[in-house]
């Protein structure tokens, strides 16, 4: 035990033992019912004075307003009648439409092809003179209510003020007005309109040099393929610009003069606040260099490069440019250059003026700013890496305050001048409680507390602690005992990790941030473990990038450490070790069944990466290089090279539609284990993508827990 520094954050029963209903693993998967309540679509009005949010009861079903200025309060509801009543006999809504706020009276919403405007004092509905394609889903609106912006299948299309405007190609592989880059670097959307609804930047991908794949449909008969373009770690990738059309004209769109490397990524496209010019971040293919750069968005020339930033490893920018309300000539900017990701002020013309926040914690979220330009409002894991709070940053002297109150994890909605937030809190003893807090942390109400869901029900303990690897690094865990433990008993151990980029399992909310499976599979006699080693997101540049050109390795040591801790427990049976993993999870659990054979007797890969050189350029050649460049580090993570070592038992799932994890990965490995003779299970999901969703996830994890009940 030496090796090891065990503690114990968080232990809790969470049940009176007189409960004794058990769960089905129809309610471990899809009990929705079974997980705390909260507020639904809760968003503040632009006023930042009242909030609105859907209720649903068995009477009857409306959105609320709440006015919270007044000291009694004043509450406004809408039901569905009211708009029903509202509107022509043309029209009439099923269910309530989501509410988009044009201003503390008024919210828009969509039937159709129409989009109107509702008043919530008069109680009437008027149509804009805006109307949506009929191949266009889910608009967005533009907050003003003068039009709209949304995708088309081959294009996008806008409207402002009744002119409807639509952007196309009619040329296979190009792509207009959609997220590229595999949406990485933080990518979600290919539009991005001006401040002021005056011009339009988008996203062109031109993907015709990208090698197809066929995704087969199956329920054709016969099957047909779907070819889809995807870019392979080393070979062609896709090459971007981002054009600038103004919205209010029939010119053509201007491109953005972005010159250098075709394959280079377009990133974190912002506006500056005067709609004159638009910032790039530049990151090359190699993803080892990146530069900020200005450009004029009428001419779309190049003005400057703003600033660099250079890692031996990758640069991974990921937040757009964020201009201060106050002073519209400075704008804060995230980076990880001094190993965490923090907060950096910049003028628009380059100057580096200081940094906002130090430490050796990350920033995960940015509020804003108040008003008078004096506080910063960030969510941040400054009190610990499993745990989120809110802070306000003083500007001037980058001294923080804690604003929430309660260890655990709180997700945070704030009002249009940052005086007021709502605070979405949970920890492992909190099934969910709202708040609205002020900006002086104060608690002004609580709005919601959720009843425990699970209080009828029978469920094992949890435990939720660190160990000390053998990197020195702190590597959190979670664990769940059986129901009716005994340390004197023995018992089995499924190991369910993820261990990737971009991903933290183990974290202070309600369950420890697990689902209700592992606590199914408590109520079956089994212990189940979580740990995140290095890789794992949110620990700072070191901790995660620490998989650079080899992944698998270092993760492969931090799950052995808690594979060590658990056999040194006298309640593991030590000879019953499963695991169980999806995605980079289905690459360590099958990297552990092959290269550290005999320490697992059972293991269940889900969409598992097999060969990294099988996968996508933007994600794989961050943390691996190219083959051309590292062909050592792909042939030792290429799984298929340690098939041989194959020991116990192992299912692999697959969808046959991933277009994430390419089916080819697991068949390859499949026909490999034919070749040598390897024996192994395996099962795919048809017509599934990259996870299995909606009722065929039950029987997907009625398989993976009986596949663990019968070998384990």
């Amino acid at each position: 035990m030496k090796n090891f520094l065990t503690i114990l954050l968080i232990f809790t029963t969470l049940f009176s033992w007189s409960q004794d209903k058990l769960l089905t693993i129809q309610d471990a998967i899809t009990g929705y019912h079974l997980y705390p309540k909260g507020l639904y679509d809760l968003q503040w009005l632009p006023g930042g004075k009242s909030f609105s949010q859907l209720i649903f009861n068995e009477e009857k079903s409306y959105i609320e307003v709440q006015e919270i200025q007044k000291p009694s309060g004043r509450n406004i509801s809408i039901t569905l009648n009211d708009i029903n009543k509202s509107l022509s006999d043309s029209f009439e809504l099923t269910r309530l439409p989501h509410a988009k706020w044009v201003n503390n009276r008024e919210f828009q919403f969509v039937s159709g092809q129409h989009v109107f405007l509702y008043h919530i004092d008069l109680k009437t509905s008027k149509e804009l003179p805006i109307k949506i394609s009929d191949d266009v889903n889910s608009p967005v609106l533009f907050s003003d209510a003068s039009g709209y912006m949304a995708h088309l299948e081959n294009g996008l299309d806008y409207g402002v003020k009744g002119n409807n405007h639509s952007i196309t190609s009619d040329t296979n592989g190009i792509v207009i007005g959609e997220s590229v880059h595999r949406s990485e670097f933080g990518i979600t959307d290919g539009l991005f309109p001006s401040p002021n609804y005056q011009k339009l930047a988008y996203y062109e991908m031109d993907e015709r040099m990208v090698t197809t794949y066929p995704l087969y449909q199956l329920s054709d008969t016969p099957a047909t393929a779907k070819m889809i373009r995807y870019p392979t770690a080393g070979s062609k990738s896709h090459h971007v610009v981002v054009k600038v059309k103004n919205m209010y004209d029939d010119s053509d769109p201007v491109t953005v003069k972005t010159i250098g490397d075709q394959e280079q990524y377009l990133t974190n496209v912002s506006w500056t606040p005067d709609e004159k010019y638009i910032l790039i971040a530049i990151v090359n293919r190699a993803q080892n260099h990146m530069r900020l750069n200005k450009y004029d968005a009428t001419s779309g020339e190049f003005i400057k490069t703003l600033f660099e930033e250079k890692n031996d490893k990758y640069v991974e920018p990921e937040h757009s440019a964020v201009f201060l309300k106050n002073d519209p000539s400075k704008f804060l900017w995230w980076s990880e250059r001094d190993g965490y990701n923090h907060l950096y002020l910049y003028s628009d013309d380059g100057k580096f003026i200081k940094q906002i926040t130090h430490g050796e914690w990350v920033v995960t979220d940015l509020h804003g700013m108040s008003n008078d330009g004096k506080y910063v409002f960030i969510t941040a894991t400054k009190d610990s890496p499993i745990e989120r709070h809110l802070y306000k940053v003083n500007v001037k002297n980058c001294k923080m305050v804690r604003l929430t109150q309660g260890k655990g994890y709180h997700s945070v909605i704030a009002n249009a001048d940052k005086t007021l937030f709502i605070d979405n809190y949970t920890s492992i003893n909190t099934p969910r409680e709202v708040r609205i807090i002020n900006a002086s942390g104060s608690v002004n109400e609580v709005l919601h507390k959720a009843d425990n869901p699970l209080k009828d029900y029978k469920l094992g303990q949890i435990e939720i602690g660190k160990l000390k690897g053998n990197s020195g690094d702190d590597l959190f865990y979670r664990v769940f005992k059986p129901i009716d433990f005994d340390p004197n008993k023995k018992y089995p151990v499924v190991v369910y990790l993820y261990n990737g980029p971009h991903l933290q399992l183990i974290t202070n909310r309600w369950m420890g941030g697990a689902n209700l499976w592992y606590q199914y599979m408590a109520q079956k006699g089994y212990v189940v473990f979580s740990i995140d080693g290095r890789g794992s997101a949110d620990r700072g540049f070191d901790f995660e990038s620490s998989i650079f050109r080899n992944c698998g390795e270092k993760e492969m040591e931090d799950q052995l450490t808690g594979v060590d801790w658990l056999k040194n427990l006298n309640w593991v049976d030590t000879n019953r070790l499963g695991i169980h993993g999806w995605s980079y999870g289905g690459f360590m659990t099958t990297s552990m069944m092959s290269r550290h054979p005999g320490v697992f007797k059972v293991g269940v890969a889900g969409g598992p990466v097999i060969d990294w050189s099988l996968y996508e350029v933007m994600y794989t050649e961050r943390y691996m290089d190219t083959p051309q460049e590292n062909p050592e580090g792909y042939a030792k993570t290429n799984l298929k090279n340690h098939l041989d070592n194959l020991q116990g038992k192992l299912l692999m799932i697959h969808g046959g539609l991933d277009d994430v994890v390419l089916w080819q990965h697991s068949l390859q490995y499949l026909q490999t284990a034919v070749k040598k003779g390897v024996q192994l299970d395996y099962f795919v999901y048809p017509h599934h993508k990259h996870n299995v969703g909606g009722r065929d996830r039950i029987h997907l994890y009625e398989k993976v827990s009986k596949y663990m009940f019968d070998h384990l």
